[in-house]
């Protein structure tokens, strides 16, 4: 794994930061603490980029890509889930037939609420 802060170091984003978080659950979890990375297809967001959920707005603190192999329960806690596999199981039920492959790498976007 890479971690990789830079934006300039990074290729061109796929999406915008908008379409990054949309699951109603998921913008939940985010605004209760309980979610503060989540992994993606394609780059949703640059490192400094603010996230604006519900008005409460979150700052991108890192950009990276991972293989799904390398995820932890903490990576799992990251995204809002106690285990991999309940992340697995959550992911899986979102994307019908959609294989896990460990060598599927994603992007990883962390970030912070803003304090103001």
């Amino acid at each position: 794994m890479s971690n990789q802060t830079e934006s300039n170091a990074l290729p061109p984003k796929t999406c915008t930061i908008e379409r990054m978080i949309t699951k109603k659950s998921d913008i939940d979890k985010v605004l209760q603490g309980q979610k503060t990375a989540t992994r993606r297809n394609g780059r949703y967001a640059d490192v400094g980029e603010i996230m604006t959920l519900e008005g409460r707005d979150f700052v991108v603190e890192q950009v990276y890509r991972q293989s799904l192999g390398e995820l932890t329960d903490e990576h799992a806690v990251q995204e809002g889930f106690s285990t991999v596999e309940d992340y697995k199981e959550a992911i899986l039920s979102y994307h019908p037939g959609m294989p896990w492959l460990p060598h599927m790498k994603v992007w990883v976007h962390e970030f912070r609420p803003v304090q103001e």
